[in-house]
């Protein structure tokens, strides 16, 4: 598999190479499709909580449907990939996530939870089909000893898209929620309105959520048509796709049995499970965190924005440490540094303990492409998308863990310190799992 992490400056090779530059441009245009409808969902957590006066637990089941999309439809599409094609993948990738967020429309309607939870999850499918096509295309663009530094490239306009997603909750979604309507001492007004009050509220609210979902669904549908009509010229040596005349292609048993033979490989995505865990439990009860504090939810989801340009000014400098320093170091140092910050997070309480909090995202910024990238770099092109197929379905982390947070945060305190600050042992945690991948990654080498 076409990845590497070099120490030193690579001479006289281009990390875009021109030939691939169109598809490239192409193809990196969905990592910001993705990051808005990644972080445009994280706030709506908290808006459900209290428009329907559900607990932390059950509405943190919004981030269980949305990233519990990935699980189920990463092999499957990684399985459809194989006997077709990238494209092909984009496509249909494409159409599901359209058809998830227009949905949106029948659960507004509906007034139902469960439902806006059913349309988040047949969004992930797109999403699915989406991210185990475009990172292992990505790292085929090439010459391998440019890959990783590649995949952070493209990542980084990922928070691009998620910081738009960030500002359209911010700007147009949570600051309309009459839910989130305070009184003076900043408490909440909803839960002490009449039945029929709320009523109306419910209504009004929920066509603001609504709404930024079709417009999205929409946007989708014009990429598809682009898509589509783009050419998408890569060469037969490095798409690692099924070819239907070539009798030597692996069948998946056999490419399950090398994957799981391949210890890298096999630790990366078990790194991954806990990255993507961490960072959904840290972009997801930002807002709680603050709301300990009396901050509004639409003054919290600001902290959340600046997270985000953190984590994207990551990326960038990342990608060009990355030209100097090996991947994995970097990694085990990004995941010590995260641990330290999520450890005043959860000691802290105030506004100190929120910086803290925001400062994680620094430190995040390259974690998923190096740990992708990592685990990929000894596969075989022929097991490649399999191999990125279970890399994205490790996003199922973010379905598991963040329940989890939810229940210590509905403790209130804990022996007492505010709930919500313990509730970040839990990424603390993954972070120095992430941290000992890079140790045990760097040597393998």
């Amino acid at each position: 598999m076409p990845t590497a992490n070099s120490q030193q400056p690579i001479a006289n090779s281009s990390l875009i190479e021109r030939r691939f530059l169109i598809p490239f441009i192409a193809i990196t245009t969905l990592f910001a499709l993705w990051g808005f409808a990644n972080d445009i969902t994280n706030p709506m957590v908290a808006a459900f909580q209290t428009l329907m006066e559900l607990p932390a637990t059950k509405a943190s089941l919004i981030q269980f449907a949305f990233y519990g999309g990935y699980a189920t439809m990463a092999i499957p599409a990684a399985l459809f990939i194989r006997k077709y094609s990238y494209k092909s993948g984009i496509l249909l990738g494409l159409a599901l996530y359209a058809v998830g967020a227009l949905l949106f429309i029948p659960a507004a309607a509906r007034q139902s939870f469960t439902f806006f939870c059913l349309s988040l999850y047949i969004l992930t499918f797109g999403l699915a089909f989406l991210e185990t096509t475009a990172n292992p295309f990505i790292l085929s663009l090439g010459n391998k000893e440019n890959a990783t530094r590649r995949l952070n490239l493209a990542q980084a306009f990922n928070p691009m898209g998620s910081l738009a997603g960030m500002a359209v909750a911010s700007m147009i979604v949570l600051p309309n929620l009459l839910s989130d309507k305070r009184d003076a001492a900043g408490n909440i007004l909803f839960p002490m309105l009449t039945e029929a009050e709320k009523a109306d509220i419910r209504l009004h609210d929920l066509a603001v959520i609504r709404d930024p979902y079709v417009a999205l669904g929409v946007v989708v549908i014009i990429m598809l048509i682009i898509i589509a009509l783009v050419k998408v010229p890569i060469a037969n040596s490095q798409q690692p796709t099924a070819d239907k005349a070539n009798s030597q292609q692996p069948t998946a048993k056999v490419t399950l049995r090398r994957l799981w033979q391949n210890k890298v490989y096999r630790e990366g995505v078990i790194a991954q499970v806990f990255y993507v865990a961490a960072q959904i439990m840290v972009w997801t009860f930002i807002i709680q965190y603050a709301d300990n504090l009396g901050i509004s939810k639409a003054t919290a989801q600001n902290y959340n924005i600046i997270a985000m340009c953190l984590f994207l000014c990551g990326r960038f400098i990342s990608t060009f440490l990355m030209k100097y320093v090996d991947g994995r170091r970097l990694l085990t140092i990004f995941g010590v540094l995260a641990a330290i910050c999520t450890l005043g997070a959860i000691i802290i309480v105030g506004k100190l303990g929120l910086y803290c909090l925001i400062g994680i995202s620094l430190f995040m910024s390259l974690m998923f492409p190096t740990i992708y990238g990592t685990a990929l770099e000894k596969v075989s092109l022929e097991d490649a998308s399999l191999g990125a197929a279970f890399l994205v379905m490790a996003i199922v982390g973010g379905a598991l863990m963040p329940p989890l947070q939810g229940m210590i945060i509905d403790f209130g305190t804990v022996f007492g310190h505010p709930a919500v600050n313990v509730s970040y042992v839990l990424p603390f945690i993954c972070f120095i799992i992430v941290a000992v991948y890079g140790l045990r990654a760097r040597k393998s080498q």
